[in-house]
């Protein structure tokens, strides 16, 4: 007769091992995260209380509570009330911290409190994958995502919502007028009378509203991005990719390494845009694989003349599309990019293979600015798909064949942009499931920044560990 697999009998005696180092096999990744912390000088990076003080009670060590803490990042466990219950019921985390249970406050506040050395810590790791020379490419890719906080959208106001909300209101306090006046031209009942007090107490709720958000209003223009966060200060709302699904939270930047996809660096701004990141991440990420050449890749969102030519500056070659910002195209006329521009002449071709000859340099908004024309534009059969004026100028940026090379380069080698969204936006997608898809758990820029660098630690140590595996790279860190 077939029987089901049949569990043990819970009230039956067993015997368990008789220690807990005989629970953990020696391939089990906690014993990575044991060695690693263990040889970090945690004193050193910032950490507090690792000297215990003479008076008062005895504090954990920080140690253990870092363990814990990226036992828990590492296995999709973020908050300190779930990490204070796998303390008591999972063997793992009793093998790593010996089975201490600290409570879930002790647990917060570690994290709250020492997250410029977490930050460290993270970086520490990236040091070590160094030292395994897994960035032998000196190749990296940078993107930034949208990551949401701990801030509705109905709790963060701009200009434009505190002016959409206002009209709203005053459109339901007109209504609510009508329907007063409508029910005063009605004969008088108990019906009229409870109508009238409840319309009366929704004028009233509204007005006191309005008075709450022109003193919100006052303080939002006081601030320089004129925008404010009400449970998140430094929280900002945010455009994301679809259209009308903006977002309250933050803008996390990542250079990734294009051959093992190992996070290089990362930063978390609140900037909506990318368009000034790309020459602090690309020189971030040079000093962090301690290499004189870098190659980046990123995509059109951080196109900007100024940033590109730092980069050049710093002996970073950078890969990127540019955005066409210009309306011509879409008005049926020729663009810039028609225009071909003969450097040993220094003059344009234009469509209709004219000469468009230098005139005067002026500077706008801090640029050096040469202007090309030529005086043969009234006489050109195909003037119409050109310019509206009396002729076409174009201007060049004193620094423009910086930008021609980062063209060139896309031309030659279109496959970088599949390489780059390949790369970066794995990274952005395995932490995001992580999070399970949700907000930071924690508060203000400061801390956010630590709990995305414990985000990241987590992801470079599972990588390594299916990379060089957990033998070698124990072995690896005991060795450095």
């Amino acid at each position: 007769m077939k029987r089901f697999i049949e569990g043990v009998d819970r009230s039956q005696t067993t015997l368990f091992p008789d220690c807990l180092e005989d629970w953990i096999d020696d391939d089990n990744p906690v014993r990575v995260i044991d060695v690693f912390v263990d040889e970090l000088d945690l004193g050193d990076l910032g950490f507090e209380r690792v000297v215990p003080l003479w008076t008062g009670r005895p504090a954990y060590h920080p140690s253990g509570l870092l363990k814990l803490y990226i036992y828990g990042y590492l296995n999709r466990v973020q908050s300190s009330r779930r990490l204070e219950r796998e303390a008591g019921r999972n063997v793992e985390v009793m093998w790593l911290t010996g089975r201490l249970v600290p409570d879930h406050k002790t647990i917060a506040d570690f994290r709250k409190d020492n997250g410029r050395a977490i930050r460290k810590v993270c970086a520490q790791f990236v040091s070590l994958c160094r030292a395994l020379d897994l960035f032998t490419d000196a190749c990296v890719a940078i993107d930034g995502a949208k990551f949401k906080a701990v801030n509705a959208r109905d709790r963060n106001f701009t200009r434009a919502k505190m002016k959409r909300r206002l009209e709203q209101i005053e459109e339901s306090v007109a209504r609510y007028l009508d329907q007063l006046d409508s029910a005063d031209r009605q004969e008088p009942s108990p019906a009229r009378t409870t109508k009238t007090e409840r319309l009366q107490d929704k004028i009233a709720t509204l007005k006191d509203e309005v008075r709450r958000l022109r003193a919100l209003e006052i303080e939002m223009l006081a601030t320089p991005d004129q925008q404010i966060s009400l449970t998140d200060p430094d929280a900002r709302s945010m455009a994301t990719s679809g259209r009308g699904s903006g977002m309250v939270g933050y803008n996390v930047q990542m250079a990734v390494d294009t051959e093992h996809h190992l996070i290089v660096t990362h930063e978390v701004i609140n900037e909506g845009t990318d368009r000034s990141q790309l020459s602090p991440m690309s020189q971030k990420a040079k000093t962090e694989l301690g290499t004189d050449t870098l190659d980046v890749v990123a995509d059109r969102g951080y196109f900007n003349g100024d940033e590109i030519l730092a980069c050049d500056r710093a002996g970073i070659t950078v890969t990127l599309p540019k955005p066409l910002t210009s309306g011509v195209k879409a008005r049926g006329r020729y663009g810039k990019q028609d225009f071909r521009y003969v450097a040993e002449e220094d003059v344009y071709i234009c469509p209709a293979g004219e000469c468009l000859v230098y005139h005067y340099t002026n500077v706008e908004e801090g640029r050096t600015l040469r202007r090309y024309w030529t005086n043969v534009c009234q006489s050109c059969p195909i003037k119409h798909l050109c310019t509206t004026g009396k002729e076409r100028r174009i201007a060049r940026w004193e620094h423009e064949h910086v930008l021609e090379a980062v063209q060139q380069r896309l031309d030659e080698h279109p496959e970088k942009m599949r390489q780059r969204r390949e790369t970066v936006e794995h990274p952005f997608g395995t932490i995001k499931s992580w999070m399970g898809y949700t907000h930071f758990l924690m508060k203000t820029l400061k801390r956010v920044r630590t709990e995305m660098a414990l985000h990241v630690l987590a992801y470079n140590l599972k990588r390594v560990m299916a990379i060089v595996g957990i033998g070698p790279l124990i072995a690896a860190i005991m060795a450095a």
